[in-house]
C-alpha cells in the first residue's frame, strides 16, 4: 500500500557530506512519524533520527550536530542530511514512515541503501 523510494546513499570520504532523501507514495491518508535508521556490519539496526509531522525531531546522540532530518509533507518525502562523515558512519540507512492508510495505520520500510565512509 505504501512504497519507499531510496535513491541516495554510495561511496563518500570521511568529512564529507551526503544528503539522503526518502519518498513515500501509494494510498497513503497521511504520515505521521518519519525515521532514518542504520544497520552497520556485524550490529542491530539502530535509530538514528526521526520527526513527526509538526517538524519536531529527535537524533541518537551518536549522530546529534552532524544529522539533519527534515520532511516535505506536500512530497511525502523524508530527508537526511549527513555531515562530517565518519566511518563509524558506514552502514545501510533505512527510511521509515508511519502512515495513515485506508486499512489502518502501519509502519513502512523503505529497501535501504548503503553508505560507505572511506578514511
Amino acid at each position: 500500500q505504501v512504497q519507499l523510494m531510496e535513491p541516495g546513499g554510495g561511496l563518500v570520504q570521511a568529512g564529507g557530506s551526503l544528503r539522503l532523501p526518502c519518498a513515500a507514495s501509494g494510498s497513503i491518508v497521511s504520515i505521521n512519524a518519519m525515521d532514518w535508521y542504520r544497520q552497520a556490519p556485524g550490529k542491530q539496526r539502530e535509530l538514528v533520527a526521526h520527526i513527526i509531522s509538526r517538524g519536531i525531531t529527535n537524533y541518537t546522540d551518536s549522530v546529534r550536530g552532524r544529522f539533519t532530518i527534515s520532511r516535505d509533507n506536500a512530497k511525502n518525502t523524508v530527508y537526511l542530511q549527513i555531515n562530517s562523515l565518519k566511518p563509524e558512519d558506514t552502514a545501510v540507512y533505512y527510511c521509515a514512515v508511519t502512515a495513515v492508510v485506508s486499512t489502518g495505520i502501519a509502519k513502512y520500510w523503505g529497501q535501504g541503501t548503503q553508505v560507505t565512509v572511506s578514511s
